[in-house]
C-alpha cells in the first residue's frame, strides 16, 4: 500500500487594518494609513488651528502627508479656540 502526504501550506494572517489610540481612544484605520487621512477624516479638509502630536511628537502639518501610522501609535489631535 502506498503512503501519501499531503503538504497544507502556512497560511499568514494580511493585515487589512491596525488599531491606533486618538485622543485616548481606541480607533481602527487601515494598514498604511498616513497621518493626513486620519486627521482629515477626524476634523474635516480644512484643519486650520490644528495641532497633531504622534507618539508625544509634535508633527508640523507641513509632514503630515509624509508621515506614515503605525500600529498602536498614539495620536493627540488638539483645535485651538478663541476665549476669554
Amino acid at each position: 500500500m502506498d503512503t501519501f502526504f499531503v503538504v497544507i501550506p502556512k497560511v499568514r494572517k494580511l493585515q487589512f487594518g491596525m488599531t491606533i489610540s486618538l485622543n485616548n481612544q481606541t480607533l481602527e484605520v487601515e494598514a498604511q494609513t498616513m497621518l493626513s487621512n486620519v486627521v482629515f477624516q477626524q476634523v474635516g479638509e480644512n484643519p486650520k488651528g490644528i495641532a497633531v502630536a504622534v507618539n508625544g511628537q509634535v508633527i508640523p502639518k507641513s509632514a503630515w502627508s509624509e508621515t506614515r501610522i503605525n500600529e498602536r501609535d498614539e495620536l493627540l489631535i488638539i483645535k485651538a479656540t478663541q476665549g476669554g
